[in-house]
């Protein structure tokens, strides 16, 4: 008989492709991208065909919890952005101004 394979593990409170460090978070964003598995192994090479092919029937099967998770996980990082602009707005305004210097050097 053959024994089912768990493709996804949660570790602290994230999930991860099994026996990775790599986040579902990755392999589902690369999907929803239009990333074919293949290219997403080429992204991600410590992960075989068979865990992304994994990962990715497990965010099917489980749609609307992982699509939960990642909005909570983008709230969260959109919080923290915003904390980080307001408690250091020189560094984020050198940011700005050297990205518009590249930007228009290369006009």
């Amino acid at each position: 008989m053959a024994r089912n394979k768990e493709y996804v593990e949660q570790q602290h409170g994230a999930y991860r492709v099994s026996g990775s460090r790599v986040s579902l978070d990755s392999v589902v964003y690369a999907f929803l991208r239009g990333s074919s598995p293949e290219s997403i192994v080429r992204s991600f090479p410590t992960l075989s065909l068979e865990q992304v092919y994994g990962a990715i029937t497990f965010y099917l099967a489980h749609q609307s919890q992982v699509d939960a998770y990642l909005k909570d996980g983008d709230d969260k990082f959109e919080t923290i952005r915003q904390a980080s602009r307001a408690a250091n707005p020189l560094l984020y305004k050198k940011l700005q101004e050297a990205r518009q210097k590249i930007f228009t050097s290369r006009s």
